[in-house]
């Protein structure tokens, strides 16, 4: 069996999802961290990148499923430092 530059980059994304959980079980990392949902997304998005040359409808659901749930962690992730942000700047003016 030969690989195509396909089939690696559809693994690379494989291994990327799988070292991402594997630091989450092994407490090196936390869900609501950033680098866990920018490994998930880009780790789905070469998953996709391979699936879109060989095709599979419930792969491509989960893969896309998958990214846009990570993109979520993503967007939460500002969303929650620009808060801190905000509150820490508001302390600072009451002082």
């Amino acid at each position: 069996m030969q690989l195509s530059l396909i089939d690696l980059i559809g693994i690379l994304g494989v291994i990327i999802i799988i070292i991402g959980y594997m630091l989450l079980q092994l407490g090196k990392m936390d869900a609501s961290d950033l680098s866990f949902s920018v490994l998930n997304t880009f780790g789905a998005f070469l998953i996709i990148i391979s699936l879109l040359y060989d095709w599979n409808l419930a792969s491509f659901i989960m893969e896309f499923t998958w990214m846009m749930i990570s993109l979520y962690g993503i967007l939460k992730y500002y969303k929650r430092k620009k808060r801190e942000e905000n509150a820490v700047k508001n302390d600072g003016e009451e002082d």
